[in-house]
């Protein structure tokens, strides 16, 4: 018989998507507040190319960031931070269009872990309409992805950025 165990708290990470590449700094501040955690990497702006699924709400020529916050999080109400980032995006939203998109999630040692409001095949409910996707998961001292693994997630720009996070949360827990 298993024994039932709390898991080890989790690295938090949020990828941002807008037009506005100034917005971006805005909504780095307003996630650190609702968040109650600091931002510990900060990824350079990226051309948002891989997919057209915003250009009809947010407009075309998108950027890209992603955050990763200093504090480890719990995983028992970790989907409360999905909660939390969709408040953001309609705080800002302009005549019911985002101005931006917020994708939260975390990474542990093992994977990285998306949440989402959307139900499919590959994705676990969890609590209060959210549900979380395994995106990538850690083989061979690399971030690996799925068939179901977004294409901009899989390019080695973003491996790449995640390996990284994933030694600043491996240095952090003492792994």
């Amino acid at each position: 018989m298993g024994i039932a165990r709390i898991p080890k708290r989790v690295k938090l990470i949020v990828g941002l998507i807008a037009r506005d590449a100034d917005l971006l700094a805005t909504i780095k501040k307003a996630l650190e507040r609702a968040l109650r955690n600091k931002v510990d990497l900060e990824s350079g702006v990226m051309d948002f190319i891989h997919t057209g699924y915003y250009a009809e709400e947010m407009g075309c020529n998108l950027k890209r960031k992603f955050l990763s916050f200093r504090k480890p999080i719990d995983l028992k109400n970790a989907y409360a931070v999905k909660l939390k980032t969709n408040a953001i995006e309609r705080r800002f939203s302009k005549d019911g269009k985002r101005a931006v998109n917020i994708d939260p999630g975390y990474l542990d040692l093992s994977k990285l872990v998306l949440f989402s409001t959307k139900d499919y095949t590959h994705r676990i409910y969890l609590n209060k309409g959210i549900y979380a996707e395994i995106t990538l998961f850690y083989k061979d001292k690399t971030f690996r992805a799925w068939p179901w693994t977004y294409p901009d997630y899989k390019t080695d720009e973003y491996i790449d950025l995640f390996n990284k996070i994933r030694d600043i949360h491996k240095e952090n827990i003492g792994a």
